[in-house]
């Protein structure tokens, strides 16, 4: 079972990264077209539409899908499309969907949402001030992808789409990356007493978490 985990984490994230490449290079490198539109925008709203229907959200599964053919379709009829503005949205709409996404568990009377992961992690028991921890550490989850945003739309508006596609394509996931490893260090040099875990134990917790959602789901709909 962990070899299997960590296959699909690193398939996950190879498919990420040759994401990432070939956006960019329909983004700055070739001639545009709907079709870059519909190549750039289509394996995230297929993920998005994956991830819906898993958990149960079918009706925006169904939306995703129909973005994905109004798109294929404009492209097909050779519609021109403004891909810019679309890769703004896209870039910046994630990036603040996951700041509300964030930002809404730490409303009073619920759990934050990493709080919540290291307790899948760590089978529901945490350390003396891990909770504190976890609650300021989606605070700050929450500060990143906000500046996300601010930096995407100045950008996108007062530079070059060049510069902004690098930051869009390559500082972003940086930026992500550098979080995940730099929190992981700080981690453990003010707080040894934490058990021990790392990015991937939360992925695997979410995915299986995500499994058990799914299957109840399916359990509840069933006759």
């Amino acid at each position: 079972m962990q070899v299997r985990s960590a296959a699909r984490i690193a398939a996950m994230v190879l498919a990420a990264v040759a994401y990432v490449a070939g956006s960019h290079w329909l983004m700055t490198q070739t001639q545009a077209s709907a079709w870059n539109v519909v190549g750039v925008l289509m394996p995230m709203l297929l993920v998005v539409a994956a991830g819906a229907w898993r958990s149960g959200h079918r009706l925006v599964s169904a939306l995703s899908l129909l973005v994905i053919a109004v798109l294929s379709g404009l492209a097909i009829a050779g519609v021109k499309i403004s891909g810019n503005g679309l890769y703004l949205a896209q870039h910046a709409g994630i990036n603040f969907f996951l700041a509300i996404v964030f930002g809404s568990t730490l409303r009073a009377g619920h759990t934050p949402l990493i709080t919540a992961l290291a307790l899948r992690v760590h089978r529901g028991r945490l350390a003396p001030g891990q909770a504190e921890y976890t609650r300021h550490l989606t605070q700050a989850w929450v500060m990143l992808f906000v500046g996300i945003v601010a930096i995407s739309l100045a950008l996108f508006f007062f530079a070059s789409f060049e510069a902004w596609a690098v930051f869009a394509n390559l500082l972003t996931p940086v930026a992500v990356a550098l979080m995940f490893g730099g929190e992981l260090m700080i981690r453990y040099r003010l707080h040894p007493q934490f058990e021990r875990s790392t990015a991937a134990d939360a992925i695997r917790a979410y995915m299986q978490n995500s499994s058990a959602r799914a299957q109840s789901a399916q359990g509840n709909s069933a006759p």
